[in-house]
Order: C-alpha cells, then sequence, then structure tokens
C-alpha cells in the first residue's frame, strides 16, 4: 500500500492490537536483546533509560532482556534481570512506570538458560537439561577469533568446562514454581505481560526439541510429552496472573545445522498445544544450533523477513496473535499484517539502531529511519557478557547523549570528504545549528562505502539515509571539488573537519607495480567511474577492456546504480579467471566472496592467523565460511614475496615458497590512516578536526563514532 505522495504507508502496522487483556497502540514489538547492565540482577538506570527511550519513540510493546526465573540459578549472565527474588521488583516497577509514562507497555522475558546457563558453570553448578548433551560442536570458526576475543570468552565462565544434571521429577517441578513465582513478581511490579521463552536452547526449548530431549519418562519420546513442561509452565504462569498479565509464548518455528532439530511441523503443533494450556500470543523466532556456525540463520538471522514462512504457518494453525521476528523491516511488517501472516511484528536491532522508528513511520518520514546495517556489531560483545554497541547510533547504552543540544553561537563548519564520515559529521553539526558545507572531490557521496555496497548491500540503506538527511536539513554540499588549503580556506570556515578517508597502497614486494594489480582505490575508480589524479593514474595502466567497461559505464549511468552495476559485473567481468586477494580483512573477504559469485577463481593471502578482521562476530564467522562454499582460497600466515604478470609467489604457513595464479591482483591490505591536509591548515590558524578512517582505520563503525563524538563537541 503507498500513500498518494508515492511513499509506503503503514496503515497495518501502526494501528492498535489486543494480545490476551492488553492492547498495543501499535503493531510493533521491541523483543528481548541483552544489554547486559543489571547489577547483580537488580535492573539500573541504564536499562531503564534504554528501553524508555524506545517506548518514548512510538514503540507499541518493549520485551526486556531474558530474565532468569531462579537467579543466579540457570542465568547465562550476572548483568541479566532477575526474577527469584523480591528485592527485584522495585527495579522492575520503575522500568514499567518509566516505559509507562512513555507511551508503551512493558512485557517481561523469562527463562531458566539451561545448557547456555554460563553462571552455573561459572559457580561451580551443573547445568540443568533434559538429557546429557552429546557429541560436541563444531569451533573451527574459532580459529579467527584473536587470542584476547577467546580469552574473553573464557573469563565470562572462569575458564571452567561445563557439567550437566538431567533434570528429574523434583527439579522440574521446582522449575514450573519459579516460573509461577516470577510472573508473580512480574505482575506486582505493573509489568503488563510475560513472555516465556520456549526456544534458543534455553531448558523449556531443550526439552521441546528432540536433538536435546533423549528421554524416555513422560517428558520425552512424543511431541506431547516434549512439549509438557512448557505447557506446565504456561498454565502454573496462568493460574498465578489470572488475566492481569498477557501470556507470551516464545518459541523457534524452526532450529537450523543437526540432526533432530525442532521441525516447522512439531512447531506449530507445539503451538497449539501451548495456546491451550493458556497462551495468549505465540512469538516465532528462529535458532541455529551451532551459534559459532549457524549464528546468522537464528537467532539473529542474516536474510530480510527469515521466518516469514514459519509465523505465516503458525498463524494459520492457532486462534491467537502471532509475532513474527527475523530481520523485518517495517515494509515486510506492513505486507505480513495485511496479508494475515502475522498479528504483530518484532524489531529488534532496528530499534537500536532507531529509537524513533515507529514515531518517523507514524509521521510519514520514512526516509529518515537511520537503518541497521546488519553487521552484528551489537551482538559481538554478548559472546563475552559485555554491553552491546551500535556502529550506526552512538548513543546506543548512552540514551541521554542522543540529544544534541543547540549551540549558542553557530558557526561555519567545512567538512571535507562525503563517506559516512563526513557526512555523519555534516549531520550532527547542522542538527546543533551550525552552517555546514561539505566538499568531495567525487562526483557523488558515500565514499569507499558506496562501493562497498557492491559487496555488502546492507550498506547503501545507510548512505541513502545519510544523503536524505543532508537535504532535509540543508547542508551545502559541493561535488567535484578537491580540496586544498586554498579552496578551504576560501569558504571561511570556523573549523574543518577532515574525513579524508584512509589511504590504500602496495606491498613492498617486486611486481607490485605491475598493470594488474590493483589497490581499492583504483578498483573503486574502475568500476564505479569515479576519478581522481592518482586513481585516474592507477586506472588507466589496468588494461583497455577494463578501461573500455569504465567509461562504458560512466555514459551509461550504470556506475551510478550499485544494483545495477552488481547486475552488471555478475553478467561481465573482464579481468581473467584467476584472482588473488592480497588481504583477508573485511575488506578482503567482501572483495573474494564479490568476485567468486562471478566465476572467478579465488585465492586470499592473508598475514595474520585470522581472517575476516575486524569484522564482528559471528559475521565474521559466516564470511569466512561463506567464502569457502564460494571456492575461495584462504590462505592464513601467508606472506607475498613477489608478484609476476602471471602469479603472485608467496611464503605459507609452513614456510614454504608457493605460487598462485593471478590475471588480477586486488591489494586489500595496506591501509594506512592520514590527513594531510590537517597540518598545512593548522599552520595557517584554522582549527582542524579528524574523523574516520583519516584519523583511524574503523571502518563504518569508527567512522560514525568518531564523527558523532567531534560533531557533538563542535
Amino acid at each position: 500500500m503507498r500513500t498518494r505522495r508515492g511513499r509506503p504507508g503503514f496503515s497495518h502496522l501502526l494501528t492498535p492490537g489486543t494480545i490476551g487483556p492488553i492492547t498495543l497502540p501499535n503493531r510493533v514489538i521491541m523483543p528481548a536483546m541483552d544489554m547486559n547492565v543489571c547489577h547483580d540482577g537488580v535492573v539500573t538506570d541504564d536499562d531503564i533509560e534504554h528501553y524508555a527511550a524506545r517506548a518514548a519513540g512510538g514503540t507499541g510493546m518493549v520485551i526486556t532482556s531474558a530474565s532468569a526465573v531462579a537467579f543466579p540459578v540457570g542465568a547465562t549472565s550476572l548483568k541479566e534481570p532477575g526474577l527469584s527474588d523480591d528485592r527485584f521488583i522495585p527495579g522492575l516497577r520503575a522500568l514499567a512506570d518509566a516505559v509507562h509514562r512513555a507511551g508503551s507497555l512493558l512485557c517481561v522475558q523469562a527463562t531458566h538458560h539451561g545448557k547456555v546457563a554460563r553462571v552455573d558453570t561459572l559457580q561451580g553448578r551443573p547445568l540443568l537439561v533434559p538429557s546429557a548433551p552429546e557429541g560436541a560442536l563444531d569451533l573451527s570458526s574459532l580459529q579467527d577469533n584473536t587470542p584476547d576475543e577467546l580469552a574473553q570468552m573464557g573469563a565470562v565462565t572462569a575458564g571452567r568446562t561445563p557439567t550437566y544434571r538431567e533434570a528429574t521429577e523434583e527439579d522440574l517441578s521446582w522449575l514450573v514454581e519459579q516460573f509461577a513465582q516470577a510472573a508473580r513478581r512480574v505482575m506486582v511490579a505493573g509489568a503488563d505481560a510475560m513472555e516465556i521463552h520456549c526456544a534458543h536452547g534455553y531448558i523449556l526449548g531443550g526439552f521441546l526439541s528432540r536433538a536435546d530431549n533423549r528421554r524416555t519418562d513422560r517428558w520425552g519420546g512424543s511431541l506431547e510429552n516434549r512439549a509438557r513442561l512448557a505447557c506446565d509452565v504456561i498454565a502454573a504462569v496462568r493460574r498465578e496472573v489470572g488475566d492481569r498479565l498477557a501470556v507470551i509464548v516464545r518459541v523457534a518455528g524452526e532450529e537450523y545445522g543437526e540432526e533432530a532439530a525442532l521441525t516447522r511441523q512439531e512447531a506449530v503443533a507445539a503451538a497449539q498445544l501451548f495456546e491451550a494450556a493458556g497462551a495468549d500470543a505465540i512469538h516465532v523466532t528462529g535458532w541455529g544450533r551451532n551459534p559459532f556456525r549457524d549464528f546468522l540463520k537464528g537467532p539473529l538471522p542474516n536474510e530480510v523477513g527469515a521466518y516469514r514462512d514459519n509465523a505465516r504457518a503458525m498463524k494459520a494453525a492457532v486462534s491467537i496473535p502471532v509475532i513474527a521476528v527475523g530481520r523485518v523491516l517495517p515494509e515486510v511488517g506492513e505486507e505480513m499484517i495485511a496479508a494475515g501472516e502475522a498479528d504483530f511484528v518484532a524489531m529488534g536491532r532496528q530499534l537500536l539502531a532507531d529509537p524513533e522508528l515507529v514515531d518517523k513511520l507514524r509521521a510519514g518520514r520514512r526516509e529518515s529511519v537511520r537503518p541497521c546495517i546488519n553487521c552484528y556489531v551489537c551482538v559481538e560483545r554478548n559472546f563475552w557478557d559485555d554491553t552491546p554497541v551500535c556502529a550506526v547510533n552512538p548513543a546506543l547504552g548512552d540514551e541521554q547523549a542522543a540529544v544534541l543540544l543547540p549551540v549558542p553561537s553557530p558557526r561555519h563548519v567545512v567538512v571535507v570528504g562525503g563517506g559516512p564520515a563526513g557526512m555523519e559529521t555534516a549531520r550532527v553539526a547542522r542538527e546543533r545549528g551550525h552552517r555546514v558545507t561539505l566538499v568531495e572531490a567525487g562526483d557523488r557521496l558515500g565514499g569507499s562505502a558506496w562501493f562497498s555496497q557492491l559487496t555488502t548491500p546492507a550498506n547503501g540503506p545507510l548512505l541513502a539515509w545519510q544523503q536524505h538527511e543532508l537535504e532535509r536539513l540543508g547542508v551545502v554540499v559541493l561535488l567535484g571539488r578537491r580540496a586544498t588549503a586554498e579552496s578551504l580556506l576560501a569558504l571561511r570556515p570556523s573549523t574543518v573537519v577532515l574525513a579524508t578517508g584512509a589511504t590504500r597502497g602496495r606491498p613492498a614486494v617486486p611486481g607490485a607495480d605491475l598493470p594488474h594489480v590493483q589497490t581499492g582505490d583504483t578498483l573503486r575508480a574502475l568500476l564505479t567511474g569515479t576519478s581522481s589524479p592518482s586513481a585516474d593514474r592507477e586506472a588507466w595502466r589496468s588494461g583497455r577492456t577494463l578501461r573500455w567497461l569504465a567509461r562504458a559505464g560512466r555514459l551509461t549511468g550504470a556506475t551510478k546504480r550499485p544494483e545495477l552495476l552488481r547486475r552488471a559485473t555478475a553478467t561481465f567481468l573482464p579481468v581473467g579467471k584467476n584472482v588473488v586477494v592480497i588481504g583477508g580483512s573485511l575488506v578482503g573477504l567482501e572483495l573474494a566472496e564479490f568476485f567468486a559469485e562471478r566465476g572467478k577463481s579465488v585465492t586470499v593471502l592473508e598475514e595474520g592467523a585470522q581472517l575476516g578482521l575486524p569484522m564482528a562476530l559471528p559475521r565474521r564467522w559466516y564470511a569466512v565460511r561463506r567464502a569457502a562454499d564460494h571456492g575461495v582460497r584462504l590462505e592464513r600466515r601467508a606472506v607475498p614475496e613477489e608478484i609476476t604478470a602471471t602469479s603472485v609467489v608467496y611464503r605459507d604457513a609452513e614456510g614454504r615458497r608457493s605460487t598462485v595464479a593471478a590475471d588480477l591482483v586486488v591489494v586489500a591490505s595496506e591501509v594506512s590512516s592520514g590527513a594531510p591536509l590537517a597540518k598545512e591548515l593548522a599552520d595557517r590558524g584554522v582549527a582542524v578536526e579528524v574523523v574516520g578512517d583519516a584519523g583511524e582505520v574503523g571502518y563504518i563503525q569508527g567512522a560514525v563514532h568518531s564523527a558523532w563524538q567531534v560533531a557533538r563537541s563542535l
């Protein structure tokens, strides 16, 4: 459905909806995402500010982090909310009051983490499970973790090895009572709903799945037996709270990655049993059973609308509302609700990126919604029990800092560079009231990130959002202007902010200057038709066919349209069969996949021990595995020694001299920061700041965060 202006309408998404005894002002729910800011299970002001900000932004209902019903027993973190004692009620009440004042509803997610209850391992207790685990997880992805990352992950349990205890009848009776008493506390605290977590390998989901539950007693075997524990919990909670709380059950519509994993058919049948037991709604998630291999299948999928089919199947089988999750963008959520595939949609990472998402949709400002770029920076820190950050929203975890105070005396801020750092600097400075001019040498905004959307399409919406905000705010943008000290002084700036990006060089080996060797800059210039003196000189040496491709792209305009350029290069990319990428970092892996998808034989040579740095976990694990699945040859501890007209000679991890064929060599290493204009301007009395990769190579997260910090201080 579209409005008269041609913009997407969200009439279904924004209409009120009912779950049991409660009515939500709209159909957008914030699902549980661990913030790890509680203190010994007690909700803190940081927690309250986080949820209240999303509530104030129009979200229909917010769901807390997973909260331990028997805290600290069965908890995965001492920083998660506890529900096991009345001492937790005041913090929960303060949270409920803040959310209500902001116009939203509060749901508390309740669980016992079962086999992933890291606090039990830390404190010397065996993990409570339906059956003792068999086999071992595939941990091969961990080879691309740094020693520091591995140490942080191990520190969560002090390096202790987990032990297991199969639940007895007494354990299960105790567990049901713990859930019931937790529900009483949630009700007393003034919350509106409680979500019972029956997924993601936690205790109730473990009993439900044949992969975890091999029991032969009344708690195992048939689906009815495996669902019995969850049904008993639901019934006990319902008896405790009556109709004073909505009771929601979260279940995986499907599990991925192992034999005997929960199937869609089983999940649907279980949901019917949950409804009969007293559930008011079903929240359909998904779970990749090995987090080191399958995390991007669930619980945080890489695919847009990943669980749409599962939600549709669930909706057809139950009469209570269904909540869909799984990278549900607003347009997808509107479609699902309009089509009767779900009643509500949960948007998690999108609400981390922009707490005001719902209010902006309601105001017809879809283009002003800051997008999640699906980079998994937010989730990475949960692997070592730390507070998440957001690559595109620096105020996550410090909600008061999101308020941009107007400057008492506006000045003229000149920003040099139109990549993510430059655009973020210009946006924030202008929001605060400064007059802002952005100077960009190229013919478009986006910088190296514009090129990155060819390999990482999720970066594109961020650039579109930034450009839209600059237009909305009235930032003056000067394209095709190569900045010099003189040209900048002519603009009479109060402050110059340099966001000119990193420099990309060549390895110090024989043959690095051969015509078929491209740096990131020269390759970008060729494929996008952009121009710079150095890139032009380098690109001209690259060969007649590739130069012709670049010229044709400029004439047709294809090089300014990423999707068209992506399709065109998939059909015709005349660079020879064999491609060697020197450098297996974030950029190197993305380029390797780009060429492999276009039928090239690709080898990645990485001098270090890990691939994919500084890509966030678990995206790094996924990217390495995906490259391998595309047939990319991945060489760690590989040191290039010579480039010839047809090959690259390198020293491998065993110290042997090896050779790999190369029609094209792409240098994705040799990246360094630098802002040559800074000293020249400072020497002439100009106030100068440096942000983004020009100051320190940090890619999109570093660009946005450094720019935000500087622009807030101008």
